[in-house]
């Protein structure tokens, strides 16, 4: 495990350092390189090309990552230093590629904490009595003396809500995660939260399209060249078969003169392999591409180490086959993977963009043929027999009448259960369930004040909520597990510049999907994959639940541990495991996921210690705290 962690003057001593770094390098051995002044300190655990230090006259300057300043990646730490006494804060600016960056000047008595634009590394920070202690490890950061690792019980409903703690908050009480393109800056004592960087749209540009084709494909080649760096022998590529992952294959042997060295997962389970299509996607870009079927027996070994990596409890099931897609890579002599992340957040290409205009178009028709006609035909009293197309008609109504964002959230597991369904009281008192959709209503952009179209801000949005609270840490974790590093060439800034600067209908015209990406990549890409819909590694977990007495006797195993902590009701772990799973093995056995992951977690951290009494009764100094030092 690689990372930063580090404290300002008075937070701790010299070997609290040694403490908080251990963590960092004990999964992959990575190199430590720690710098120190004035009581405070830093640490960076990583390998070639990862770690950039910089120590002058009591300012430490140090960054995990693959960083870039003005477009170079040498002596990164040293050139920053003189634009961190002129512009402060607003340095950051000058930054590009993935990295966390915390700066030290302990004659200023001054730290700054900042992430890249997207958010790829992670960098979580406290206070405490005598100062600031920070980390991209929560395991590092529990191993200063001086903090507490008591849990947040908001941040577990919020994981039972959306299958991962979205930032700024974390699964700790008081601790926060940086957001992407945001900076904390400590003076004097105070702390200032800002962003050096947000993303903008560009609503109205009317460029011709061989014009901004041209800039796309230019821009895509300087991110797949970025990203490759001088490791093009030993790095590979995810192939899902999908168009981002495809586009990336194709574009290696673009800037290199030879195939990707690819890597697929498949599954012998009907309506999840998509092994035809990335063999189409090798074939078509010339690769050298290597398969895996994943098994349930292969799930069952890697659930453990992967419920374990993660600093807090993590839910999306398709890190099991990326990790395997990784260790294949290992196994093959490759140090770098390749995702087409950021794809479909930046080029509009999620089938719920689609959804939400169809839905949206309800609100465009008259109030009065809504509110007189329509609904009151729909809605009356005393049908007889409903038809499967009225079942329908009211299902859209129902759905096209909720806000966005909320109305994202339609599908919701949590919801559809109904949180007093499945939760304890006791927890529940611990807990406000409105704060889910209030994470959500926060990070919306559509605003009166913005003028901005619906597509741009629901890009805006799971740039944050999908890309940087869930689908990076996924692969970034699976591939930590595997020994490899994980890049992400769509979320270079000039490929962020770009594609906020296409018009909305270049990203979703009508419910066409990507209209742009596909039309500029209809020559490199085959056309079945430019048609396809988006399909990823999804894992049968459900139906192997049924077929797989061992995997469901382990699932179940976990369920029955988890009933003891008096957060989930046994009676809605009875019905999981019986009715509901029997009804639809695919649809509730996420919610068997879910939950399993989460005794995972809680099993694999010492801070789980306090659910084994099932009662927050233990939790000191803080209501709603479960404290394991208690």
């Amino acid at each position: 495990m690689s990372g930063l962690c580090g404290f300002l003057a008075g937070a701790g001593q010299a070997d609290q350092i040694q403490a908080m770094a251990g963590p960092l390098s004990r999964f992959d051995g990575a190199p430590l390189h720690m710098l120190s002044s004035g009581g405070s300190a830093v640490a960076v655990a990583a390998g070639d090309g990862s770690a950039h230090l910089h120590q002058q006259d009591g300012l430490l300057i140090a960054l995990w990552g693959r960083p870039e300043l003005g477009n170079s990646r040498l002596d990164v730490a040293q050139r920053l230093a003189p634009l961190w006494q002129a512009q402060g804060a607003s340095a950051c600016a000058a930054l590009g590629g993935e990295f966390a960056l915390a700066i030290l000047d302990t004659a200023a008595g001054e730290l700054l904490l900042a992430v890249d634009r997207a958010g790829s590394l992670p960098l979580s920070h406290a206070s405490h009595a005598q100062g600031l202690v920070f980390a991209s490890s929560h395991d590092a950061m529990l191993a200063h003396t001086g903090v507490r690792g008591a849990l947040d019980p908001q941040a577990l409903y919020h994981y039972l809500f959306f299958h991962m703690v979205p930032a700024p908050g974390t699964v700790h009480l008081g601790w926060q995660r940086l957001l992407p393109g945001k900076y904390l800056h400590v003076r004097a004592g105070r702390q200032c939260k800002g962003s050096y960087w947000t993303l903008s749209f560009q609503e109205n540009t009317r460029d011709r399209f061989a014009s901004r084709r041209q800039a796309f494909l230019r821009t895509l080649r300087l991110a797949v060249e970025s990203s490759l760096g001088d490791a093009a022998d030993t790095t590979g590529a995810f192939l899902s078969g999908g168009t981002d992952s495809s586009t990336i294959a194709a574009i290696i042997k673009q800037v290199t003169g030879r195939g990707a060295r690819t890597y697929s997962i498949g599954f012998d389970a009907p309506g999840y392999d998509e092994m035809d299509y990335a063999r189409l996607a090798a074939r078509h870009a010339g690769s050298v591409h290597h398969e895996y079927y994943v098994t349930a027996d292969d799930v069952l070994a890697a659930i453990p180490a992967m419920a374990a990596i993660f600093d807090q409890p993590f839910g999306n099931a398709s890190a099991i086959p990326a990790y395997y897609c990784a260790k294949m890579a290992r196994a093959d002599g490759v140090h770098r993977m390749l995702g087409g992340d950021g794809g479909d957040e930046l080029f509009g290409g999620n089938e719920r963009y689609a959804r939400q205009a169809l839905l949206s178009r309800y609100e465009c028709l008259p109030a009065l043929l809504r509110q007189s006609v329509i609904e009151p035909l729909l809605f009356r009293d005393g049908i007889r027999r409903p038809s499967r197309l009225g079942n329908k008609a009211r299902s859209y109504i129902e759905q096209a009448s909720m806000a966005l964002p909320g109305r994202l959230e339609s599908y919701n597991l949590l919801q559809h259960y109904g949180h007093r369904t499945v939760l304890e009281d006791g927890f529940l008192e611990t807990i406000d369930p409105g704060m889910a959709l209030a994470c959500l209503n926060s990070a919306w952009w559509q605003r009166p004040e913005r003028h901005l179209s619906q597509i741009n801000a629901l890009l805006a949005l799971d740039m944050r909520f999908t890309l940087a609270d869930n689908d990076l840490p996924k692969v970034r974790k699976a591939c930590e597990l595997a020994g490899v590093e994980a890049a992400f060439p769509f979320l270079h800034r000039s490929m962020l510049a770009f594609a906020s600067s296409l018009p909305p209908e270049d990203k979703l015209k009508g419910t066409q999907l990507r209209p742009f990406f596909k039309r500029a990549l209809a020559d490199i890409l085959p056309p079945a994959i430019v048609r396809k819909k988006k399909h990823g590694f999804g894992l049968p977990f459900g139906l192997w639940l049924q077929s797989h007495a061992q995997l469901r006797a382990f699932a179940f195993d976990n369920l029955a541990q988890l009933r003891r902590r008096a957060i989930v009701r046994p009676a809605f772990i009875d019905d999981l495991q019986g009715r509901l799973l029997h009804q639809h093995p695919a649809y509730h056995g996420t919610m068997v996921w879910i939950l399993m992951m989460l005794e995972q977690w809680l099993s694999a951290h010492a801070q789980a210690t306090a659910f084994v009494c099932g009662s927050a009764a233990a939790a000191t100094e803080t209501p709603g705290v479960l404290d394991p030092t208690a």
